[in-house]
C-alpha cells in the first residue's frame, strides 16, 4: 500500500515531495506505478485540470532512498532546473546511518567512478580508469545512536550511486545497504539515506528556496540519534 503523497512545496512552477523508501521516481522495467505518474494525479484532481498534466523530472533518487524530490510543473521551469543542476547550482543535503565510525570527523572525499549497467552499480577508484567520472562530497559526522552513526552529506558531483559507493569505499557501508557492502538488509526494505534538504534559486522568481524532508518513521534510528 502506497503512503499519502507528502507535498512539502508547491507553486505554479514547481512541486517537491517527500518521497518514501520504496518510491520509484520515474517508471521504469517494473511496470510499478511510479511517484511522477502520482503527482501528474495529484495535480490534476487538485486544480482539476483537464486532459494531460505537464511534470518535469528533474533529478532522482534511488528507489531505496527517502527524501526531497523536486519536479517541474512547467516547461521553462524545467529548462531552468535541468541548467541549474547541470552547473551545480542546487545544494543538495543528505543524511546517512552507517555502523563504522569514520577516522576523521569531516572530510572530502575524491573518487573516479565507473558505472557497471549490467549490476546497476558504481565502482570507485583512487585514480582515473577508462569510462570513470570524477566523484566528490563533502562528509561531517553529525550525531550518533548507541550503534550508529549519522553523517551529513553535501555532493559536489552527481554521479550514480555516489553517496552509497563513496561512503563504502571509505569503510562505512549504510545501513541496509546490501549492494555497497552492508551485511543485512532493512526490515523495511529501503536503506538509511535521506535527502534531507534542497537549496537553490527559484526558476522563475529567482527567490532563495529551502525545502527540508522529514525522515521516515519506518527507520526508528532516525528519531533515536544524539546531535554531536
Amino acid at each position: 500500500m502506497q503512503n499519502k503523497l507528502e507535498v512539502l512545496y508547491e507553486d505554479n512552477h514547481i512541486i517537491a515531495i517527500n518521497k518514501g523508501n520504496h518510491d520509484l521516481v520515474q517508471g521504469d522495467i517494473t511496470g510499478d506505478e511510479s511517484l511522477d505518474d502520482r503527482v501528474k494525479k495529484y495535480i490534476k484532481k487538485k486544480h482539476n485540470k483537464p486532459g494531460d498534466v505537464f511534470l518535469g523530472v528533474v533529478h532522482r533518487l534511488d528507489r531505496p532512498v527517502s527524501g526531497v524530490v523536486l519536479f517541474a510543473r512547467t516547461s521553462k521551469a524545467l529548462s531552468r532546473l535541468n541548467e541549474m543542476f547541470r552547473e551545480n547550482k542546487v545544494k543538495k543535503t543528505y543524511w546517512a546511518l552507517v555502523k563504522e565510525l569514520p577516522q576523521n570527523d569531516s572530510g572530502t572525499l575524491v573518487h573516479y567512478m565507473k558505472k557497471i549497467s549490467e549490476q546497476n552499480k558504481s565502482y570507485c577508484y583512487d585514480k582515473q580508469v577508462k569510462d570513470s567520472k570524477r566523484a566528490e562530497l563533502e562528509y561531517t559526522l553529525k550525531g550518533r545512536t548507541e550503534s550508529f552513526y549519522q553523517l551529513e552529506v553535501n555532493l559536489k558531483t552527481g554521479r550514480h550511486h555516489q553517496i552509497r559507493a563513496q561512503l563504502a569505499q571509505m569503510g562505512c557501508p549504510i545501513k541496509g545497504d546490501l549492494k555497497y557492502g552492508y551485511p543485512r538488509s532493512n526490515n523495511y526494505g529501503g536503506i538509511a539515506l535521506h535527502a534531507y534538504k534542497i537549496e537553490f534559486t527559484h526558476p522563475v522568481s529567482k527567490e532563495q528556496i529551502s525545502i527540508v524532508a522529514k525522515t521516515p518513521k519506518e527507520e526508528p534510528l532516525w528519531s533515536n540519534l544524539t546531535v554531536k
